[in-house]
């Protein structure tokens, strides 16, 4: 049996513990109190220190490392006060969008590196920016603007099948999703499939990642909870011009909605910390905190967040690749699109950081889908490019009801009933993503004529979803 005394400083940097005497202070709890537990087995307790601190600051052998890591209460920078007045900023739907999100929109366009924004007719309140937000800055990132779930996104094959085939064989279909997915959080595949994105040097190049690196692994082509899902259904093609070579006509399709699991989370709650301490802002704004791109945080973040943007879309392709492998069809044609990034664009003759938090974009002539719920379809979208919106769209219907009132209004038997009367099979999830806590997304596509053209829609049939 190997002892734990045989790990080094090194060990312990390769899943990602900073420079300092942290180190020590850890081979030397590990050496007293673990000396009988495998390496494997002691870098795994490591990591999961590392990872979260203050859950183990009382931890009678393992709270000298926490108290380490934990970020210590010191001297920073002054608390920066928010502007006087709000930069401007276009509501679509504001009648219908509750006051908090609102509140939080003004919030945000107070920010001394506002310069631009737009609230999307699915808008919610949320944390910092609202879901629904989309804020331009000059030369800042803001973690909490981008959200937790890093490069969650959506992603839609279509396959030359008939779609007569989702009801002579629903049982095949949901034998398929059932099989070739896997949901819920801190879920992971005990033999994951190897992709491309998980050589990528940022894993070996920046410490935080280095520690996340095994936990992507296991995670890659999975799914997360809450409204995360997969599904079959019906595209209907309806224009002729509409982007992606594919004539108007009924497709047998299937469409996905998930983010960058673990690591996505991980990274967004890393750098929302450092954004705190380096940009303090009032109470109410704390979650707004943003990172200079000229700084080095800034420019780590900002390579965390498009790995993690990239690792989001190579799920949705793992995906797309084993449901079509086990339908014995390749697919015809394929539209994705993030939801929760920050880009570089330019406006107005200038380069700005646009942070779509839950906000589809919607550049001229750029493809996107905007699902409604299991029981109302989605629209397959193309951007008018609307400068008041920042060239943005919704990303969905959007709640109009919280999870926890949803989970004490709502019965299955209205949710089973809803399923009967719109022919949907439902398999796994929960009373907070029953169809009836979301708003018509209709009338949200009503209120954004001006920002985008539907092309398509996609109409669900066959749901996947967490098991709760």
């Amino acid at each position: 049996m190997g002892r734990t005394h045989n790990l080094t400083g090194k060990d312990l940097r390769r899943i990602g513990y900073p420079e300092g005497k942290v180190i020590s202070i850890a081979l030397q709890v590990m050496q007293q109190h673990f000396k009988h537990s495998k390496p494997s087995e002691a870098l795994e307790l490591l990591e999961k220190v590392r990872e979260n601190p203050g859950d183990y600051l009382k931890n009678p052998t393992l709270g000298k490392i926490a108290a380490e890591l934990v970020p210590k209460p010191k001297a920073g920078p002054d608390e920066i006060p928010l502007s006087e007045s709000r930069k401007e900023y276009t509501v679509f739907g504001a009648d219908h969008i509750e006051t908090g999100a609102i509140n939080q929109m003004e919030i945000a366009m107070r920010l001394p590196v506002a310069t631009a924004g737009a609230l999307m007719p699915d808008a919610h309140q949320g944390y910092g920016l609202p879901i629904g937000g989309v804020l331009a800055t000059e030369n800042a990132v803001i973690p909490y603007g981008v959200g937790v779930d890093i490069g969650c996104r959506m992603c839609l094959t279509l396959y030359d099948l008939p779609e007569h085939r989702l009801y002579s064989e629903t049982s095949r279909l949901k034998n398929i999703l059932q099989r070739e997915t896997l949901f819920g959080a801190g879920r992971e595949f005990p033999k994951p499939m190897d992709d491309e994105v998980l050589a990528r040097k940022e894993f070996k190049e920046i410490p935080l990642l280095r520690g996340l690196h095994a936990k992507a692994v296991r995670q890659i082509g999975s799914s997360g909870s809450g409204n995360h899902f997969v599904e079959f259904g019906v595209v209907e093609i309806t224009d002729e011009k509409n982007g992606f070579a594919v004539p108007p006509g009924r497709y047998l399709a299937l469409l996905s909605h998930s983010g960058s699991r673990g690591l996505g989370a991980s990274i967004a709650d890393h750098f929302t910390k450092v954004a705190m301490y380096r940009t303090p802002l009032p109470r109410e704004a704390k979650h707004l905190a943003w990172l200079d791109l000229d700084s080095a945080d800034g420019q780590e973040y900002w390579a965390c967040m498009n790995l993690a943007g990239d690792y989001a879309s190579a799920c949705h392709h793992q995906i797309h690749r084993k449901v079509g492998r086990a339908l014995g069809e390749n697919p015809i044609a394929l539209v994705e699109n993030h939801h929760n990034f920050a880009w570089k664009e330019q406006h107005e003759g200038r380069e700005l950081i646009v942070h779509r938090k839950g906000a589809t974009p919607a550049g001229k002539g750029v493809l996107g889908i905007i699902p409604g719920s299991m029981t109302h379809p989605g629209f397959i979208v193309r951007g008018r490019g609307e400068p008041t919106s920042l060239d943005s769209a919704a990303h969905g219907a959007g709640r109009r009801m919280s999870r926890a009132a949803a989970k004490n209004s709502i019965t299955w038997n209205q949710v089973n009933d809803v399923l009967k009367h719109n022919g949907i099979t439902l398999l796994g999830g929960g009373l907070d993503e029953a169809p009836m806590v979301y708003k018509d997304i209709n009338q949200v596509m009503a209120f954004q004529r001006d920002l985008v053209d539907v092309v398509g829609t996609f109409t669900p049939k066959i749901v996947r979803m967490d098991d709760k």
